[in-house]
């Protein structure tokens, strides 16, 4: 089983990609997607889509793993992070592979056993889950590598 975790951002996307054999679970990469700053948010919504669509080419994913938007006083920046899930999850649907989302407290829960955990534990927890050398960098990456734990953990995959 090959899951890919995605934290979706408008900025900075991160994606971590897992695989599960047995009770052998490896992160086999991870790192993040970043739209040219410069881009009108239309361009940067298509230039999320066909960077996760390469990486769902080159990767294969069984299942795509998304954080859900999480509610925010800024009206604005919660918009533009549905937008970028929206292509995000456009990319899963076009290449073929089923998407589930979870919320950020129920992916911390998940990983570190405390829905309010802060970057850092959730960082630490992968960090030790998966057994690498160093802390997973940056927080949009080991991020979406715990997304892709959670749904590991919340379907019990062989």
């Amino acid at each position: 089983m090959r899951v890919i975790g995605v934290d979706p951002g408008i900025v900075v996307t991160g994606f971590g990609i897992i695989d599960k054999n047995n009770n052998n679970i490896v992160a086999h990469s991870y790192g993040t997607v970043k739209p040219p700053k410069n881009m009108h948010l239309s361009d940067r919504l298509g230039y999320l889509y066909d960077e996760i669509s390469i990486l769902l080419d080159k990767y294969k994913p069984n299942m795509l793993a998304v954080e859900d938007t999480f509610y925010s006083k800024n009206f604005k920046s919660a918009m533009s992070l549905g937008q970028a899930r929206g292509a995000i999850i456009l990319a899963g649907y076009s290449a073929k592979i089923s998407c589930v989302e979870y919320s950020p407290k129920k992916v911390k829960k998940s990983v570190v056993g405390n829905g309010n955990a802060s970057k850092e534990q959730v960082q630490y927890m992968v960090k030790n889950i998966l057994q690498l050398d160093q802390l997973p960098s940056p927080f949009d990456s080991s991020d979406a590598l715990a997304i892709g734990l959670c749904y590991l953990n919340q379907n019990q995959v062989e």
